[in-house]
């Protein structure tokens, strides 16, 4: 177990004492932000306490408004936890063979230790080719075919960012998820589908839908616990819920002129779950502490001392 899992087991032996759970009607709100900044905290002062020198390098493609935000804020943290980020930024016209080209280069620089693929990639770039080309020792999104394949086998110590926090989530609130039904909405190579073996692993029982899943609604309503990545503005509501009283996992981020709308209508569901998470921060800031603990991991594996 890494120095952060076990500082992070600490924090969830102690939430009892800690008592920062936010009660808001029948609902408690999962809350990410608090949590991310627990993570981000305990790197930081690893980071100084060890005098790490750590450089990852993040790869944009073209002018896509939303990577280029994501991309700004990854690097704002980078900076704060004093981690180098070189931003390598391509014109959209960059060929995949001179892109792997580039990556080529940095998986063979001993000075990189990390590189971040910012997605998506221009639609003439075959995304598959270009992760799978990533030096496994240096993958932190977990997209090399490799670290993906490990995932079924249980043997990864670096996992998607999005999945790894939404069970890092439920663990700090101590949300058992042995034999519980879990059902994902959303079947991406990104969150639903490596989520679905990271909880299969965990011994949940996990059902994994798409848009063509037949009576849907019938699925969710026998779910203990609900995660909904299928990116449709509050698409959600309290007709999917049953009397279980659900936790709900809202990864969507969803922007309609100009404001943040999850996958699910809060307010509609609101009164008949027992854990619910807010968009913004929820999901959103345990991504960006996930991708900072996979930097660091990757590092201290692979990197430090050699």
């Amino acid at each position: 177990m890494s120095f952060y899992s076990n500082l992070f087991v600490k924090h969830i032996k102690n939430i009892k004492n800690i008592k920062y759970i936010r009660y808001l009607h029948n609902y408690k709100l999962l809350d990410g932000k608090f949590v991310s900044n627990i993570i981000l905290n305990n790197i930081k002062n690893n980071i100084e306490t060890n005098n790490y020198k750590i450089t990852l390098n993040s790869v944009v493609v073209g002018e896509n408004p939303d990577s280029l935000k994501y991309i700004n804020i990854k690097n704002k943290v980078c900076n704060q936890l004093k981690i180098k980020n070189n931003v390598l930024h391509f014109n959209k016209s960059i060929s995949e063979k001179e892109l792997i080209q580039k990556i080529n280069i940095m998986n063979n620089d001993k000075n990189i230790n990390a590189i971040l693929i910012q997605s998506p990639l221009p639609n003439h770039i075959n995304s598959h080719n270009v992760f799978s080309i990533i030096d496994n020792k240096k993958d932190v999104d977990c997209f090399n075919s490799v670290n993906i394949g490990n995932l079924y086998y249980d043997k990864n110590n670096i996992v998607p960012c999005t999945p790894k926090g939404i069970i890092k989530l439920l663990d700090y609130y101590n949300i058992d998820i042995v034999g519980k039904h879990i059902v994902i909405i959303g079947s991406s190579n990104i969150v639903g589908k490596p989520l679905s073996l990271l909880l299969s692993n965990r011994n949940s029982t996990t059902t994994l839908c798409n848009k063509d899943t037949i009576d849907i609604k019938d699925i969710t309503r026998k779910a203990d616990i609900i995660i909904s990545a299928c990116g449709q503005k509050e698409l959600i509501d309290k007709t999917w819920i049953g009397n279980k009283k659900p936790v709900i996992v809202d990864v969507g981020i969803n922007i309609v002129n100009k404001k943040i709308y999850g996958d699910v209508n809060f307010n509609s569901v609101k009164n008949e779950v027992s854990y619910i998470t807010p968009v913004p921060g929820g999901v959103g800031p345990m991504t960006i502490s996930m991708l900072m603990l996979n930097i660091i991991e990757l590092y201290e594996k692979f990197h430090l001392n050699r």
